[in-house]
């Protein structure tokens, strides 16, 4: 099935955390809030839209979050309840199509190019998920309704909080042309300030760069810059998506420096990882470890083995093995995480691809 004849839909709940925070704390409403922690290492999970006004955003440490908005409400963040809501939000989606694809608790793909009922257009049918949603949550969704999967997100955007937008297939490439590449899903920060040195600004910029110089810069993500610039994009929608990883990680409220305090931590967070893979039948052959410092440069070190974890206790013999060398460290740690990857189930045969859930 070719791009032009798709029709997809993207979904993406508005100020997630936060809203269900309002909905159920009357008090919060029309508050600047933040789901998080207001200690000095905490970090901002998420911002209603009031918080934003201030320059609030997520992943923000919260000492930040407070100088820009000295009246932010902190609460603690309840995922149980997010999931919760999540999960009637997907049923939602499944009323309209088998093909979802979600990317986070708050947000998906849908593909309605078959649709389960008979609705006239992708439009209503979007519409139509957005009023369900409120009715059933109390909470608003935005939707973005195009050919494919980057215009559909980008149209999401476009109309937020609660709001709809539609990018035609006559409308694609010059609805592209006039953005800031920052602004594009699949472009992060540091690739866009890449773009911005070659002189590539906009999606016009982007698209008036031959194949070959994308390529010489970008290696094999040039492809899909050169499509996208153009309004093309051919991924399709995609169900069964393998988990890659599982892992956790710790940010201390206090600076670590000894190897006695990393051991403790080590300890708890390989536990935590194998609890993890055990709850998904799960093992993996490479193990990960991160450390972040106080300057926020952080290390990532990793080793692939013959055979897979077997328990807790080889997640942590390995990742203290990977840690060992960070200590004694330059400056404080403020985090350390641990990842099992290369994953397989815990019979041995690679792990099956899963049917993608939100939560």
């Amino acid at each position: 099935m070719t791009q032009a004849c798709r029709r997809i839909i993207h979904v993406d709940m508005d100020a997630f955390y936060a809203s269900v925070e309002q909905r159920d704390n009357p008090a919060l409403r029309g508050r600047p809030v933040a789901v998080g922690s207001a200690g000095r290492r905490g970090v901002v999970a998420a911002a209603s839209y009031e918080a934003r006004r201030f320059g609030v955003r997520s992943a923000m440490p919260s000492v930040t979050a407070l100088r820009k908005c000295p009246d932010l409400v902190f609460v603690p963040p309840r995922f149980e309840v997010y999931r919760a809501v999540s999960a009637q939000v997907q049923a939602i989606f499944a009323r309209f199509t088998s093909l979802i694809q979600p990317l986070s608790l708050d947000e998906a793909y849908l593909d309605v190019t078959q649709p389960l009922l008979p609705y006239p257009s992708a439009t209503a049918m979007a519409t139509a998920i957005r009023g369900f949603i409120h009715a059933q949550t109390g909470l608003t969704a935005s939707a973005g309704v195009s050919y494919n999967k980057f215009l559909a997100k980008l149209a999401s955007d476009y109309r937020k909080p609660n709001g709809q937008f539609v990018i035609t297939p006559a409308m694609g490439a010059d609805f592209v042309a006039s953005l800031p590449v920052s602004s594009f899903h699949g472009i992060g920060p540091a690739t866009a300030a890449r773009m911005n040195a070659l002189g590539i600004r906009t999606g016009l910029d982007l698209r008036r760069q031959p194949l070959s110089r994308l390529l010489r810069h970008f290696g094999k993500a040039a492809g899909f810059y050169h499509g996208i610039a153009r309004g093309i994009d051919d991924r399709p929608v995609e169900v069964n998506r393998p988990r890659r990883s599982v892992g956790a990680e710790k940010t201390f409220d206090t600076d670590i420096h000894e190897w006695l305090a990393a051991q403790a931590s080590i300890h708890d967070l390989a536990h935590k990882v194998w609890n993890r893979c055990q709850a998904r039948d799960l093992t993996g052959v490479t193990v990960t470890v991160k450390v972040k410092y106080n300057d926020f440069r952080q290390i990532v070190r990793g080793r692939t083995g013959p055979d897979a974890v077997r328990d807790a206790a080889d997640v942590q013999q390995r990742a203290a093995l990977l840690f060992a060398p960070c200590f004694p460290p330059p400056r404080g740690i403020r985090l350390m995480g641990i990842t099992v990857s290369g994953l397989r189930t815990a019979g041995g045969m690679p792990a099956p691809q899963q049917l993608a859930l939100f939560g």
